[in-house]
């Protein structure tokens, strides 16, 4: 079986060994630690697939290789093709005696490999890694969910678990900020944290692993970094020394790496990938300390030194404390010259200045993005709700003892839109560049308010396939989820239409901005008696009824007034000729 260079994260596409913990020759188990390696965004130890024998080993410590090639080669079936003397000259006996003992000490082994490796790393005058047991097995991997069809990249808010601690499965593991939303991503199954790979207020591709939990009932060693003090993984000396850059001289890369560990007050750490980099492109131990890292606990990357070294000896090359900086002043200029501004003539101390949240700044981007990409041309037209809200005042007890659901007008008004989809699908599409993706499936957004300034837009699959009771409870469920953090990626994801209802604030009109990638939205208002003409026996009279405003805000580049005229009156034609029975 071949072993093979893992993908560390969409964007990685190398990886270097830093070391072996098996040799040729040794028996390996499924899930036990064969070799550890290190990319532009993590260190971490890969297991072995299979249970067998390490048969050959095709990189060296050292060694950079794609992602994708084989590093290893483990004989699963049966023992290991392997000459040696010793084998040759030992009976089924001895081999029995050797597995028994194998069995009975391992323990006392996995201490004095605790002892030697504390004693080597004494001897170099570097700080081991404090370890700790934990049952492992499986290793899952955590990636960056998608949480909307259009959002490429989310947040790390907070981490609810640290390293080695046990987690359940669908327990909060960490809460992420997207341009949609902010919520909270549950454990994908039962475990232990054994790595976290990206920090708080890191942002990251969608896909990217964030962190690993191992499940099994065996016991591992999870590596908890207590000191980040700059280190190099030493590389042992071989007949066949490995050079990842074939015009490296041994001499030049030794002495980046000297400088490196005589510098005792240095509190970064650099992959042997950044450090290859920094040594073919004559980077200096100063000028990797001034580099300001975007990885994990600020670790320099590969994008981070290939950026500096682009820039190097230019204007453009600015560190974070010099953006910081400079954008405090501006801030601080801008924020005295509005109150300057201000007659007649108030101070700073009679105005409060507020820092825009994560969530609300994602929303910000988000509408300014929907309004410079769609259209947006708006239409409204009021309802006559008396059949609706005559059935409410007569059933709605009653369906909340015999469903246990609170009924409400959203209901019927996304009953109502889901058969207007039906009849004019076109509204129920996307664009992609000149292409329509005109969609079969009808999955319903229903926007929620999060206090204390967030929206969340939920979505209810398979929305065509409810009733009016199967949909209001679906509102009820995703409303009640989304105010709790406790919604999926996939409901946040793939809405196809979406319903905000600011009539529960009292908002009587209002023209909603379309939820990208999608053509239209419908806002509702509140509900209203007023005075209306109406016929009776061919005689104008005045009645009271019970009114809403409905508004289609739709993207002219595919829903013109035509086809939003329509859409908008088959669902106000729905609403007012509504029957009970269908209920």
């Amino acid at each position: 079986m071949d072993v093979i260079m893992p993908k560390m994260g969409e964007s990685v596409s190398e990886g270097t060994i830093i070391k072996w913990h098996k040799k040729k020759g040794d028996k390996v188990k499924r899930d036990e630690i064969i070799f550890e390696i290190s990319t532009d965004k993590v260190d971490t130890e890969i297991p072995s697939p299979a249970d067998g024998v390490l048969v050959e080993i095709k990189a060296n410590e050292g060694d950079t290789v794609e992602v994708g090639s084989v590093v290893a080669v483990i004989e699963s079936n049966g023992e290991a093709k392997i000459e040696k003397k010793e084998e040759k000259t030992e009976t089924k006996d001895v081999e029995l005696k050797k597995q028994e003992k194998e069995k009975v000490e391992p323990e006392e082994e996995k201490v004095e490999e605790k002892r030697i490796a504390k004693t080597e790393s004494k001897e170099t005058g570097e700080k081991s890694e404090e370890s700790e047991e934990v049952e492992s097995g499986e290793i899952t991997e955590v990636t960056m969910p998608k949480m909307g069809e259009s959002v490429m990249e989310g947040t790390v808010i907070k981490w609810h678990k640290k390293t080695g601690d046990k987690i359940k499965k669908d327990e909060t593991l960490f809460e992420i900020s997207t341009d949609k939303v902010d919520t909270e991503v549950p454990a994908p199954v039962e475990g232990v944290v054994s790595e976290i790979l990206v920090g708080e207020q890191e942002t990251v591709e969608v896909g990217t692993i964030v962190a690993k939990i191992s499940s099994g009932n065996g016991k591992s060693t999870v590596h908890v970094r207590k000191s980040e003090k700059s280190r190099i993984p030493e590389i042992k000396e071989k007949e066949e020394p490995a050079s990842v850059h074939e015009n490296f001289t041994e001499a030049k890369a030794s002495s980046l790496e000297e400088e490196i560990k005589e510098k005792k007050g240095s509190s970064k750490f650099y992959s042997p990938l950044v450090m290859n980099i920094a040594q073919k492109e004559n980077v200096s131990y100063e000028e990797l300390e001034k580099i300001d890292g975007s990885g994990l606990e600020g670790r320099v990357t590969k994008k981070d030194i290939l950026n500096y070294i682009e820039n190097r000896g230019t204007s453009k090359l600015k560190t974070k404390k010099d953006v910081k900086e400079k954008g405090s002043k501006e801030l601080e200029k801008s924020f005295a010259e509005i109150v300057s501004r201000m007659e007649p003539g108030y101070s700073s101390n009679e105005v409060q200045k507020i820092e825009m949240d994560n969530i609300r700044q994602k929303i910000m981007q988000h509408m300014i993005r929907s309004r410079d990409t769609s259209v947006h041309v708006s239409a409204m037209l009021e309802v006559d709700i008396t059949k609706i809200y005559n059935f409410l005042k007569q059933h709605k007890e009653e369906y909340l003892k015999k469903e246990n659901v609170k009924l409400t007008y959203m209901a019927f008004i996304a009953h109502a839109v889901v058969k207007a989809l039906r009849e004019f699908p076109l509204v129920n599409s996307s664009i992609e560049g000149s292409i329509i993706i005109k969609k079969k499936f009808i999955n319903l957004g229903i926007a929620v308010a999060i206090e204390p300034t967030g929206l969340i837009v939920p979505n209810i699959k398979g929305a065509d396939e409810k009733n009016i009771i199967g949909l209001a409870k679906a509102i009820n469920d995703v409303a009640d989820r989304a105010r709790s953090k406790k919604l999926s990626p996939d409901e946040i994801s793939n809405g196809t239409f979406t319903i905000t209802n600011y009539g529960v604030f009292g908002t009587i009109f209002g023209t909603p901005i379309i939820n990208q990638p999608e053509v239209a939205i419908l806002g509702v208002g509140v509900v209203v008696k007023k005075p209306v003409v109406v016929e009776i026996d061919g005689a104008d009279t005045i009645a009271i009824k019970p009114t809403m405003a409905l508004t289609l805000s739709h993207d002219h580049r595919l829903v013109d007034g035509m086809l939003g005229g329509r859409f908008l009156k088959y669902v106000k034609d729905i609403l007012e000729n509504f029957d009970g029975n269908v209920v």
